[in-house]
């Protein structure tokens, strides 16, 4: 297993990163907000273990910023656990889990069926429940940690066809306070991040000018997020910045919780 580079310290001089001197896994790092959040905790001074299904996408990521490449399928559990056997096996300790392991699928409840509904949890739930577990004992058991997973606003905000997609982070929601209760006294942290809708490789096809133009209709701060908007928020819950944070749901939407979700009929009526 390469290990690449490794990414370069800080100068004589210079500050060090927030992460710096810390060990942190990154679980879906092949793209979207996982590799760019892998690539800011490297930055950033942490050693990062980067997992995701797709390998070659991996090495990739390893070659840049120097990341420890690990093959990890969420859906099976024993391959979550081997993730975190990584981490003390290698250095001893694990400081901060990220997962942002998922997948976008917009089905109307007359077509969910138990196959999809399925589909869905064993990801963004069973998955996440897993990758909650294990990380946490990891920590729980090297003298604490930050743990944060990915959420989103649609399991606060009601959106045609998002049943099982807001249904699965909503629940993952509740099992993030009850874990932050949990392994509280041990001093892991487990935090939620919810973006809005940003733009990725998995909702790329979404950013279409109706979409985009409704979306920002039902924001208040009037544009989009980005990545780097979600990135910052999941390294401020990384960082000693937020030592007193658990059990929270941190919003980064611009402010659309306050309002909708925009549906089928904003879209059209913005064409």
């Amino acid at each position: 297993m390469s290990t690449g580079p490794g990414p370069q310290p800080a100068s004589p001089g210079e500050p060090a990163g927030r992460l710096a001197g810390k060990v942190a896994v990154v679980l879906g790092a092949s793209s979207g907000i996982g590799r760019a959040a892998a690539l800011r905790f490297a930055c950033e001074g942490a050693t990062v273990i980067a997992a995701a299904r797709r390998f070659p996408e991996l090495e990739a990521l390893g070659r840049e910023c120097g990341a420890i490449p690990v093959p990890c399928d969420i859906t099976r559990d024993d391959q979550v656990e081997a993730l975190a056997r990584v981490a003390l096996d290698r250095f001893g300790t694990l400081d901060v889990a990220l997962n942002c392991a998922g997948f976008e699928q917009s089905t109307p409840i007359r077509d969910l069926t138990p196959e999809r509904l399925y589909n869905m949890a064993s990801v963004q739930f069973l998955g996440a429940v897993s990758f909650i577990r294990h990380m946490a004992n990891a920590m729980a058991a090297t003298g604490g940690g930050s743990l944060i997973t990915i959420s989103s606003i649609t399991a606060l905000l009601v959106g045609e066809g998002l049943a099982a997609y807001g249904g699965s982070k909503a629940a993952i929601n509740h099992i993030t306070r009850i874990a932050a209760l949990e392994y509280g006294p041990q001093g892991v942290r487990v935090n939620v991040v919810s973006p809005g809708l940003i733009e990725t490789p998995m909702t790329a096809h979404m950013f279409i000018p109706p979409v985009v133009r409704a979306f920002t209709r039902e924001t208040p701060l009037r544009r989009m997020g980005t990545v780097d908007d979600v990135v910052e928020a999941v390294l401020w819950l990384a960082s000693d910045a937020s030592s007193f944070i658990t059990g929270h749901n941190l919003p980064v939407d611009g402010g659309q919780l306050t309002r909708r979700l925009p549906g089928r009929d904003d879209f059209l009526a913005s064409s």
